[in-house]
């Protein structure tokens, strides 16, 4: 299985999703990663119905996509990956996923998080994840949309001093 893009948006498939990321990709399958939203029927349901035209979504665990992922069956998957959140992210990688680049479009606030951008609001085990997969080597950039500027997430934590 080839990753096109990894994005983490806690909303999954929506109009930038579904219109721009998939073209700038490049790929023909989505898969929405996440044990939650894999458990509830309903909001599993809406994402696969939002995937764009031409292009089969999937809302699998995490421990599914990682078997997946590793499947030859699946070779031909070029695959955009979405998470709600970092922790999922680092347990594909520490399940064995190469990943190498992770977008961070969209964290909405809830109780006991910081907001680190317009769009953008974590958690302490969030940023702790974000720690661990920038050790791991692996690129860590914000954007909301395609054609906005990179900005470098670590830079962004270390700005607001909180790494």
């Amino acid at each position: 299985m080839e990753i096109s893009f990894v994005r983490i948006d806690d909303r999954l498939i929506h109009g930038q999703v579904a219109t721009v990321w998939t073209k700038d990709s490049g790929c023909n399958r989505i898969m929405a990663v996440s044990d939650e939203v894999a458990a509830d029927d309903l909001r599993k349901q809406l994402v696969i119905q939002v995937a764009p035209p031409g292009i089969k979504a999937y809302v699998i665990p995490v421990e599914k996509a990682i078997e997946a992922y590793k499947n030859p069956k699946y070779d031909s998957f070029k695959t955009l990956f979405l998470f709600t959140n970092p922790t999922d992210v680092l347990r594909m990688v520490e399940g064995g996923v190469d990943i190498k680049s992770v977008n961070v479009g969209g964290m909405c606030y809830k109780d006991g998080t910081k907001q680190i951008t317009s769009a953008l609001c974590m958690s302490d085990a969030d940023i702790e994840s974000f720690k661990k997969l920038n050790e791991k080597g692996i690129e860590l950039e914000v954007r909301k949309l395609a054609k906005d500027t990179k900005v470098n997430l670590m830079d962004r934590l270390r700005e607001l001093k909180l790494i």
